[in-house]
This record gives C-alpha cells, sequence and structure tokens, in this order.
C-alpha cells in the first residue's frame, strides 16, 4: 500500500534530448532548513529544492509553530525570532529528519514536539541513536502515542558522545545539539559526507566554532548568538547520477549542468569503468549514444556502502545500468542489504527476471522494456520504476504514488519537459 495516491502516466518512445541542471541536494537543503531555526536572525539558502515534497513537509511544521519562510525562485528565507514550539492537533509529517527539528525548539523553549521519523522503508532504521544523543545532552525524552517530546535542562551542557554505528542523521543531530549547548563538545566516530560537510560550513559561518580532524573526529563549540546569513546549498550528487544514467540507458543526448564532481568521484569512475565515456567540463558532463560501445554499457560489479564509495541511496541506479548493459552485472549493498523491495514493482517492466537476495542483486542485460502499471516503494526505488517507464519503446506506464520520488527530486516533471519527454501527472 503506497502512502500517496498521486500517478505519473508516461507514454513510452519518448528519446530525452536537452538540458536538464542539477538542484540542490535534498539531503543537505532539508537539514539546512532545520539548521537555520538555531540562527537568532533571518536566513536565506540559494540554490535551493523549493519543490521537494520533504522540503513542503518540513516547511509546513515550521509554518505551523511560528516560523516564516518565503519562497523566491529557488531560494528560501527564513525567519525564526517568532518560533513559538507547542504541541500540534496533526503530525502526518511523513519524512524522515523531523529529529533535526528539536535543537530550534530546545533553544527558545526548552522543550521540543517533533512527528515519529518517517521516510523511506528500506529496512532497520531505528532512531534509538537520536534518543541517545538527546540524553547525552541531558535531556529527557518522551515517548507518546502521537509525537516525541524531548525537554532540555536549564542549560544544555556540552558532551561527549561516540556514535555505535555509522550514522548520518546521528551526526547531523549530534552537531546542531553541539551547536546550542554551551561548552565544547566532541564527537567521535561520527560519518561525515558531503552534505554533513554542507551542514558544518553552514553552522561555521552562523557562528559555531567546528573543528574536523581526520575522517570521523568532530570538536563543536556552542554559541549563544548564532547569526544569520545567505548559504548557497550543495547540488545532489544523486540526482546528477540519476540523469546521467537516465542518459546511458535511454539513447539519449543529455547535457547534465550543475554537477558536484568532488563528491562523485568514485560512482563516476564506476561508470566508465563499465564503459559510459561520457564528455566533461568543469561542472557539467554531456552523454549521447556514442559515448558507449555499441550504445550500451557493459557488465560490471559494484558494492554499496559509505562515502566516498558508491552510498545506498545511488544502488537503484546502478541496478539500472545493469539492466541495459551487455552481460552478467552484480550490485552488493552492504549499508542496506535489504534495500531490494523496489525490486518487485521494476520487475513488472522487464523481460527478464531480476535475480535478488538480501544484499545483492544480479542483473543478465541488455533487457526491454515494457510498459506496466507499478506502485511506489521508497524514493530512489520509486524513481528507478519511473527511468523504467520512460525507456519503454511504446505503451502507457503509470506510478501509482509517484509522490514518493518527488521527495527527492526537485521539479522533476518541469526538468523532463525540458528535456522534451511529456508526462501526465495527477492528484
Amino acid at each position: 500500500m503506497t502512502l500517496y495516491k498521486d500517478i505519473l502516466e508516461v507514454e513510452g518512445g519518448q528519446v530525452p534530448k536537452g538540458i536538464v541542471t542539477v538542484s540542490g541536494a535534498k539531503n543537505s537543503a532539508t537539514r539546512l532548513l532545520a539548521a537555520a531555526t538555531i540562527c537568532d536572525e533571518p536566513v536565506t539558502l540559494t540554490g535551493y529544492p523549493t519543490s521537494l515534497v520533504d522540503s513542503k513537509h518540513k516547511e509546513r511544521f515550521l509554518n505551523n509553530n511560528g516560523v516564516k519562510t518565503e519562497i523566491d525562485g529557488d531560494s528560501i528565507y527564513i525567519d525564526s525570532q517568532d518560533y513559538e514550539p507547542h504541541e500540534l492537533d496533526d503530525y502526518f509529517y511523513p519524512i524522515r529528519t523531523t529529529y533535526l527539528l528539536v535543537a530550534g525548539q530546545l533553544k527558545r523553549s526548552r522543550i521540543a514536539y517533533i512527528p515519529y521519523p518517517g521516510g523511506c522503508n528500506i529496512g532497520a532504521r531505528k532512531y534509538d541513536v537520536h534518543i541517545s544523543i538527546w540524553e547525552e545532552f541531558g535531556c529527557n525524552v518522551e515517548e507518546r502515542e502521537n509525537c516525541i517530546v524531548i525537554t532540555a535542562p536549564e542549560t544544555i551542557e556540552c558532551c561527549q558522545f561516540e556514535f555505535p554505528i555509522s550514522t548520518v542523521g546521528g551526526t547531523e543531530n549530534a552537531l546542531l545539539m553541539a551547536s546550542i549547548a554551551k561548552g565544547t563538545s566532541v564527537l567521535s566516530n561520527a560519518y561525515i559526507t558531503p552534505e554533513i560537510e554542507d551542514l558544518i560550513e553552514f553552522l561555521k559561518r552562523s557562528g559555531v566554532e567546528i573543528n574536523v580532524i581526520g575522517q570521523s573526529y568532530i570538536k563543536v563549540t556552542g554559541s549563544n548568538l548564532l547569526k544569520g546569513h545567505t548559504y548557497h546549498v550543495l547540488p545532489d550528487r544523486i540526482e546528477a547520477l540519476t540523469w546521467l544514467v537516465y542518459g546511458a540507458i535511454s539513447g539519449g543526448e543529455i547535457l547534465i549542468k550543475n554537477i558536484p564532481f568532488s563528491s562523485m568521484e568514485i560512482p563516476l569512475m564506476y561508470l566508465k569503468n563499465a564503459g559510459v565515456d561520457f564528455f566533461q567540463n568543469s561542472d557539467s558532463i554531456y552523454i549521447v549514444p556514442s559515448c558507449m560501445v555499441d550504445g550500451h554499457a557493459h557488465s560490471f560489479e559494484v558494492a554499496c556502502g559509505t562515502h566516498p564509495g558508491i552510498i545506498s541511496d545511488m544502488q537503484p541506479f546502478y541496478v539500472m545500468l545493469g539492466l541495459m548493459s551487455v552481460g552478467k552485472s552484480r550490485i552488493h549493498d552492504y549499508r542496506y542489504p535489504e534495500r531490494i523491495s523496489y525490486l518487485s514493482e521494476l520487475q513488472k517492466f522487464i523481460n527478464l527476471d531480476l535475480e535478488a537476495s538480501v544484499g545483492q542483486i544480479t542483473t543478465n542485460g541488455p533487457v526491454i522494456f515494457n510498459a506496466s502499471d507499478a506502485s511506489a516503494t521508497d524514493l530512489r526505488g520509486t524513481m528507478a520504476a519511473v527511468l523504467a517507464a520512460l525507456c519503454a519503446p511504446s505503451g502507457v506506464s503509470r506510478i501509482t504514488g509517484v509522490s514518493m520520488a518527488l521527495r527527492g527530486y526537485n521539479d522533476l516533471i518541469i526538468k523532463l519537459d525540458g528535456l522534451g519527454v511529456k508526462v501526465k501527472y495527477s492528484q
């Protein structure tokens, strides 16, 4: 059963040709939106993916608690000076990163009310580590029926926290809590990704003193007064990879602009090793059928894990590339080995059987895509189904619950239109 009921209708046989510009990273922008609420002055985020479903849910939550936001093109203005956290009547906010809303509330009222984390079901993703973080900073945590309530002491003191697992969300949560705490906190075994580097740079510009030592050790000195400023969001590496794979498997001609090459070195290396010899300059990639021998990539084997390698969110797109590659390809996922639920929906578009077990997917290509109806699963898996529908040579496909993909792809329908691909969206 899908969370959303909207439908994307796709007619097969359309070959993309044109320019697409990568938006600000979903996994950075929605964190920066929460981080802006710990600032004592207004913040403007530029290059912001203003149409993302996840961003809209988080913005709605903040507005319901007194935060003022204004959208202007690809910029968002956030004024948290009237932020007054209180218990809401409705806590339907289907996003994962609700825990990042705590620090801004505690700074103003010593009590925070947040929805339970939602997001994608891609295996075990518990929030115990977040409870441990809040408790380590001296807070009391109460799990109520409709929300989580976090109560802070008179003064939030610094702490030393060692993460029990490698966690992006936990690192983000601890960074925000340490930024409003008194003294210097030490975070060890942290997980530092490009998006977390973006968050750290934002916090430093706000007035937080942060020192990163090595790959997983962070010292954070909080500040009572955090200034407002204008900050540009990092481009989305997962969206960039999505368009690149779409170009490779569709036979189209796509110029992809605003690519964050510094955070994609290894993922792009694996594409080239698979025979996708794209053209690139300082911020763009151009891909056409002549970039590949006989118009196809060739078999490969990749392992998804942690940055700087291929992260799990990229897994479905290497599966899509494998489906159109010559020979047998294997995609391993050590980070989220149970991230295979979307394959049952993807299978509907494919003439050959997908082989999947926990932690490994095997493709035999190249396949022939066919039009089909499918339902949303997780964010990236749903987008993989959209790509399959786009690559069908004929027929009409319908993806129910496509907002699951729109959680991570800003202006998707507008961007497809810019590539000459027409789709019909209905709610």
